[in-house]
């Protein structure tokens, strides 16, 4: 199998939950060469989001919003959600002892700081999704999860990484040659067609100086969770027409 095929196949089996042909002889530096594709199966996300949301459209903006909700969840595993309830529970316990964030993340069982952000975190998607207009939903879509997943790639380049993990296999084999095609191909077809996503362009670095300030780095969680407040954040900047 080609290696860049083979990138390709592990960013989509690690990010979603679509079928993929069997990947053999697995080793961890397979991980570290797919983030590269990261953007692109964002956009596949999306098409198949847009592609729900189409179908169920007639049913009115609430039930397809549920629908493409649901279907959102499922293609990524909540893999994302389980990242920013991980961080929720680790910012959340260690307010006032900061040493204490590593121990709490990596604990397995779930905290309330973790149920509130997920909750909240799902309630505002909805919220939002329902609120965008018709004309303008499918490529914010098609568009918010390959930007989200970009940022991925930007945090992960721009921050050291706290700790032996997603965080600093991605840095690995990442530059910011790639990341700029990136940023200039998602950038491009936004400018065109929903300039609305331009907004990841500021989301994306605010992100970034958060994780820089608050932890002085970021771990695999932290990327699940940027994905998420970046989601959600561009999700407004649609619902509001910003």
């Amino acid at each position: 199998m080609p290696r860049p095929f083979r990138s390709f196949l592990v960013a989509l089996q690690f990010l979603t939950r679509l079928p993929v042909p069997p990947i053999a002889a697995f080793v961890a530096e397979d991980l570290s060469r797919s983030a590269v594709y990261f953007p692109a199966v964002g956009v596949i996300i999306g098409l198949l989001l847009a592609a729900t949301n189409r179908c169920l459209e007639a049913t009115g903006p609430w039930v397809s919003a549920l629908a493409t909700l649901v279907a959102w969840i499922w293609i990524t595993g909540a893999l994302h959600l389980d990242g920013l309830g991980d961080v929720a529970d680790g910012l959340g316990a260690s307010h006032g002892a900061p040493d204490r964030f590593d121990e709490v993340v990596d604990d397995p069982h779930v905290g309330s700081f973790a149920v509130v952000a997920i909750a909240v975190q799902i309630v505002a998607k909805l919220v939002l999704l329902a609120h965008i207009a018709d004309g303008a939903k499918i490529w914010a879509l098609v568009l918010i999860p390959a930007w989200a997943r970009w940022g991925t790639l930007v945090w992960s380049r721009s921050l050291p990484p706290l700790k032996a993990g997603l965080g600093r296999r991605v840095s690995q084999c990442v530059s910011w040659g790639g990341i700029a095609i990136w940023g200039a191909l998602l950038g491009g077809v936004s400018a065109l067609v929903a300039w609305q996503a331009l907004a990841a362009l500021i989301v994306v670095p605010l992100i970034a100086l958060y994780w820089r300030n608050r932890l002085g780095g970021v771990s695999g969680d932290c990327l699940g969770a940027g994905v998420e407040v970046a989601e959600t954040m561009l999700l407004l900047a649609f619902a509001l027409r910003v």
